[in-house]
C-alpha cells in the first residue's frame, strides 16, 4: 500500500448465501489439489510411454502385414505387465488420496460473522480469510486486518528472506505465514491465482531421484543404445540379405523388447505397495520414491522441539532479578496477554501466571512455531501494547511496548545469549550468561528465556521492514519451561543407530539444553555440541567439519539448519531431516528426504517427502525396513532382467552375421512373459527387508548376472545351431531340390523352440538362485529360506508343459512340436547349466576379479 494511505476497514466476511452465490457464478477456487500423479498421468505414463508406443506401432505394422496373431501376442503380453501395475498402482492411490486429504493445507474462513475451518476449494472470490504463524497462503488477497505478517515466498520467489507484510500488502498464494496472524480478502481465486498460473505447488517442489533410479536410469540408457546398435544391424541385413519386409518388422519387434519396460512398471509398483504399506502404519508418502530413498539415509538430522519433544511447554521456575517475583510474573502475564500470535511458549506462560488470560502469543527462545487458530483477545487487565516485535526463529525473540499500565515501558523476552547482547551493562550481561541457574536448567534439557526491559515505551526499529532488537535493555529475570520427550523416542533413534545411521540434532534452542534432551533420547552421556555463533565464525572447511563430527548443534538459524543438511550432503552423505516448523522449510527442502510432523506448521507438510501421520517417531523404523524391502526388491528385479535381457542379446548378436533369428516375436513374448514378466510381480510383492546394497549395484549386478548370461549364450548358442543343422540336413536329405533357404525356413522353428524352451526353463532355475530356499542354491545371493519364489518358478514350468503339450496354445506362442528326446536334451542342458552356475558362484572367482565380498558361506547340504 503506498505511504500515507490509510488502513482498509475491518473485513466483515461473506454470508453463506453470498458465498453460495459467488460460487454458482464461477468465482470458486474450483481447483483440484495434487494428491499425486493423476489417474490420466498413471494410465499414459504405464500404457503410452515411449516403449509402449514403439511395440504398438509394430504392432499395429504386422496386422497390416497379415500376421495378426503376431501382433496380438506380443502387444498382448506387454499389456497385461502393464494392466497388473496399471491396476495395483490406481489402487494405491485411491487409497492414499482418501489419507493425504489430512494433510491438505486447511482455511480458516470468516463467514456469517464467525470463523469456520474450510477445504481451501470452498473459497469464494471476496472472502476473508485468517491466517497465523506456520499457515499457507490458499489463495490470493490483500492483507486487510491485523499483522505485521513476515512471509515466507521463496517456493514462488526462490528467495529465502523473509517479506514483511502490513495492512494493504499483497499476499501470494503458495507462501507461508512465517511470524504473526491476521485476516485477508480473497482477491484471485482459482487458476487466476499466481501459484496456479505459474504451477508452483508446494507439493511439487522437488523429485529427488535416489541412488537406485539414477543406477536405473544407466542401465536403461545402456540398453536403449543396445537396441539402436541392433536395430542398425537388422536393417543392413535386411537389405543385403533381401530379407522380407514382413520379417524385419518381426525381428524388430524382439529387439525393442529389449528395453526392460517391466522394469520400470516394476519400480512404480513396488512404489506403490509401499507407500500404501506405510499409509497403514501412520506414514504418509508425498513423494513415491520416499520410502526407498529413506533405505539409503546413513544421517539422520532431526529439531528438537515438536519433533523429539511433545511440544506440550510446561513452566517450571523462574528467577527475578532487578524486581520481586510477583512484579515478574505481573510483567509475564503482561506480556503473554499482550501478544497477538501464539505459539507453544507464550500459551505455557499464560497458564502459568495469574492475569495473563488467553493471550495469544509469546516469545519463544526455541524455534518452532505453532499453526493451532488463534486464542481469544488479551485480558482486560493489562493494557494493549503500542508495537508489537513479532517472534522470529531468525530473531530469537519478541517484543512488546506498554504506554501504560504495570508494564509500561518496552519488554523483550526470547533466548537469554541474544538479549545479554542488547544490555546496558556489560557487567549485567557477564552475570546472566554465567547465572548459575541458566547452566544448571539447561544441563537438565529446560528451556531458558530472559525477559528485559526499557522503561521508556519505544517503537521497535525497522530499518529494513524487520524489527530489531533496542539496546540499554535491563535484565528482569529468567523463566524456566520444560518440554517432553516423545513416545518411543528412545527406543527409534537406538535402531537407527544399531543400523549404522548417526544422528544429529539440530535446535534454535540453547546447545546446553538440546545436548541434555539429546542425552535423555540415548544418543550420547556427553553429546558434542557446537552454537550457531560458533558456526558462523567458522571458516567453510571447518563448518563442513563440524558438521560431520558434531552430534549436538544449538541456537542455529533455519539457514544454518539448511547449510549443515548441504555440507552432509557434499560429503557424500545421504541425509533425512525431521522437521515441524516453518523455520524447517528449507532444511527439509536442502535434505536428500524431508520427513514432517502431521501436527506441525502447513508449510512443513507441504514440503516433506513424508508426513509421519500420529506425529509418532515408532512409523520411521518400519518405513526404514519397507525401504529396504523395496530396495532388496528392485535389485533382485533388477538381476532376473539383466540376466533375460542380455543372454537374448548375445544370442542375437552370434546369430546376425550366421543367417536365421534365434527368437520368433511370439515365443520371445512367452520367453517375457514366464522369465520375468510375472516373476517380477511376485519378487516385488514378496521382497523382505534386511540390509540393502550400499552404494553402486553395478559390480554386485555384474557379479550375479554375468555367470548366468554368459552360460545360457555358452548353451543356448551351440543347442540353436545344433537342432537347425540337424533339420536342414533332415530337410535336405527328403527334398533333394531344395535350396539351402528352404531348408533353413524349415529347421528355424525347431531350433527357436529349443533355444526358447531351454532359455524360459533356466530363467526358471534362476529364481531359486535369486531367493535361495535352502543353503543348495545359495552363493549367488545369501540364503533366504523363502520358497514361495520357487514354487512359482515349478508353476510356471507347469504352465510352460502344458503349452508345449497343445497344438492350439503351440500356435499361439509360434512354438513347434518336438521330439520328447529334443526335450529331455533341454532339460539335460538346464541341469549342467545349473550346477556350473552353482559352481562359479561358489568358487568366488567373481568376487576375486570384482573385489566383492562373499555373497554367501559356499557350505554344501
Amino acid at each position: 500500500m503506498p505511504a500515507g494511505d490509510a488502513p482498509p476497514p475491518p473485513p466483515i466476511g461473506l454470508t453463506e448465501a453470498e458465498a453460495s452465490t459467488r460460487r454458482a457464478a464461477g468465482q470458486g477456487n474450483d481447483v483440484v489439489l495434487r494428491t499425486g500423479r493423476t489417474y490420466a498421468q498413471i494410465v499414459r505414463d504405464n500404457v503410452f510411454n515411449v516403449i509402449n508406443n514403439l511395440l504398438f506401432a509394430l504392432g499395429v505394422t504386422l496386422i497390416l502385414l497379415g500376421r495378426w496373431l503376431d501382433a496380438v501376442v506380443a502387444v498382448g503380453v506387454v499389456l497385461a505387465n502393464t494392466v497388473v501395475s496399471l491396476f495395483q498402482e490406481i489402487r494405491a492411490k485411491r487409497t492414499l488420496d482418501r489419507i493425504a486429504i489430512l494433510t491438505r493445507p486447511k482455511a480458516i474462513v470468516l463467514r456469517d460473522g464467525a470463523e469456520r475451518e474450510v477445504d481451501p476449494t470452498e473459497l469464494v472470490l471476496g472472502d476473508v480469510v485468517v491466517v497465523h504463524a506456520g499457515d499457507q497462503i490458499v489463495v490470493d488477497g490483500r492483507l486487510a486486518e491485523g499483522g505485521p505478517l513476515e512471509v515466507d515466498e521463496s517456493l514462488l520467489t526462490g528467495e529465502s528472506d523473509l517479506v514483511p507484510k502490513r495492512p494493504g500488502a499483497e499476499l501470494l498464494s503458495g507462501s507461508f505465514v512465517n511470524s504473526g496472524g491476521g485476516r485477508y480478502v480473497a482477491e484471485r481465486v482459482g487458476m487466476e491465482s499466481f501459484a496456479n498460473r505459474i504451477t508452483s505447488q508446494a507439493q511439487a517442489h522437488r523429485h529427488v531421484l535416489t541412488p537406485l533410479q539414477h543406477q536405473v536410469s544407466v542401465i536403461i540408457r545402456i540398453l536403449l543404445g543396445l537396441v539402436v546398435v541392433f536395430e542398425a544391424l537388422v536393417i543392413v541385413k535386411s537389405a543385403v540379405g533381401h530379407v522380407p519386409f514382413v520379417e524385419t518388422v518381426r525381428m524388430s519387434t524382439v529387439i525393442v523388447a529389449l528395453i526392460p519396460n517391466g522394469l520400470i512398471l516394476a519400480i512404480a509398483l513396488s512404489y506403490a505397495l509401499g507407500a500404501v504399506r506405510m499409509a497403514g502404519k501412520g506414514t504418509l508418502i508425498q513423494q513415491s520414491n520416499a520410502v526407498e530413498s529413506l533405505s539409503n539415509v546413513d544421517v539422520l538430522c532431526t529439531d528438537k522441539t515438536g519433533t523429539l519433544t511433545t511440544n506440550a511447554i510446561r513452566f517450571e521456575a523462574l528467577e527475578p532479578f532487578e524486581a520481586t517475583e510477583e512484579e515478574f510474573r505481573t510483567l509475564l502475564g503482561a506480556f503473554a496477554a499482550g501478544v497477538t500470535e501464539a505459539n507453544r511458549t507464550a500459551l505455557a506462560l499464560a497458564e502459568a501466571f495469574a492475569g495473563a488470560g488467553n493471550g495469544r502469543a509469546g516469545a519463544d527462545a526455541a524455534d518452532e512455531v505453532a499453526d493451532e487458530p488463534a486464542a481469544s483477545a488479551a485480558s482486560a487487565a493489562f493494557a494493549a501494547p503500542t508495537d508489537e516485535a513479532l517472534f522470529s526463529s531468525q530473531r530469537k525473540w519478541s517484543g512488546l511496548t506498554f504506554d501504560s499500565g504495570p508494564a509500561r515501558g518496552t519488554l523483550v523476552l526470547g533466548a537469554p545469549e541474544v538479549i545479554a547482547a542488547a544490555l546496558a551493562s556489560d557487567v549485567e550481561r557477564d552475570l546472566i550468561l554465567r547465572n548459575q541457574h541458566l547452566d544448571e536448567w539447561s544441563a537438565r534439557g529446560l528451556r531458558v528465556l530472559l525477559l528485559a526491559r526499557r522503561s521508556e515505551p519505544l517503537p521497535f526499529p525497522r530499518p529494513d521492514g524487520h524489527p530489531e532488537l533496542p539496546d540499554l535493555l535491563v535484565p528482569l529475570g529468567l523463566v524456566c519451561l520444560r518440554d517432553e520427550l516423545r513416545p518411543n523416542v528412545e527406543e527409534t533413534l537406538a535402531e537407527f543407530k544399531q543400523a549404522g545411521i548417526a544422528i544429529k540434532v539440530i535446535s534454535g534452542d540453547n546447545p546446553k539444553t538440546v545436548a541434555a534432551l539429546a542425552a535423555q533420547a540415548g544418543l550420547a552421556e556427553r553429546p558434542d555440541r557446537v552454537s550457531g555463533g560458533e558456526l558462523a565464525a567458522m571458516s567453510e572447511a571447518d563448518f563442513a567439519q563440524a558438521a560431520a563430527e558434531t552430534q549436538v548443534f544449538g541456537r542455529v538459524t533455519p539457514e544454518q539448519k539448511e547449510s549443515l543438511a548441504g555440507a552432509l550432503r557434499d560429503r557424500g552423505h545421504y541425509v533425512a531431516m525431521i522437521g515441524d516448523g516453518v523455520n524447517d522449510v528449507i532444511a527439509l527442502k536442502r535434505a536428500n528426504l524431508g520427513i514432517a510432523m502431521q501436527g506441525g506448521s502447513q508449510a512443513a507438510r507441504a514440503v516433506a517427502d513424508m508426513i509421519l501421520m500420529k506425529d509418532s517417531f515408532a512409523a520411521l523404523p518400519a518405513a526404514f525396513s519397507e525401504g529396504q524391502r523395496i530396495r532388496n526388491g528392485m535389485v533382485d528385479v533388477l538381476r532376473i532382467f539383466m540376466v533375460r535381457i542380455f543372454s537374448k542379446a548375445l544370442l542375437i548378436a552370434a546369430l546376425l552375421p550366421l543367417g536365421g533369428f534365434p527368437f520368433a516375436p511370439r515365443n520371445s513374448s512367452l520367453f517375457s512373459f514366464l522369465g520375468a514378466g510375472i516373476p517380477v510381480i511376485g519378487l516385488t510383492i514378496w521382497a523382505i527387508p534386511g540390509r540393502p546394497l550400499k552404494g553402486s549395484i553395478y559390480r554386485p549386478l555384474v557379479r550375479f548376472a554375468l555367470p548366468p548370461t554368459l552360460l545360457i549364450a555358452a548353451l543356448g548358442l551351440p543347442l540353436h545351431l545344433w537342432v537347425r543343422e540337424r533339420y536342414e540336413d533332415a530337410f535336405l536329405a527328403t527334398h533333394a531340390a531344395a535350396t539351402a533357404q528352404q531348408a533353413l525356413d524349415y529347421a528355424l522353428p525347431y531350433a527357436q523352440t529349443s533355444t526358447i524352451v531351454f532359455m524360459i526353463l533356466c530363467s526358471l532355475l534362476l529364481l531359486p538362485f535369486t531367493v535361495p530356499p535352502v543353503r543348495f542354491f545359495a552363493g549367488g545371493t545369501p540364503l533366504r529360506g523363502d520358497w514361495r519364489p520357487t514354487w512359482l518358478a515349478l508353476g510356471l514350468a507347469g504352465f510352460l508343459a502344458l503349452t508345449l503339450a497343445f497344438p492350439l496354445t503351440r500356435t499361439i506362442w509360434e512354438l513347434t512340436e518336438l521330439p520328447p528326446w529334443l526335450y529331455g536334451v533341454c532339460v539335460g542342458l538346464v541341469v549342467v547349466w545349473g550346477l556350473l552356475l552353482k559352481g562359479i558362484w561358489r568358487s568366488g572367482v567373481l568376487d576375486r576379479l570384482l573385489k566383492l565380498p562373499r555373497a554367501q558361506a559356499t557350505d554344501d547340504d
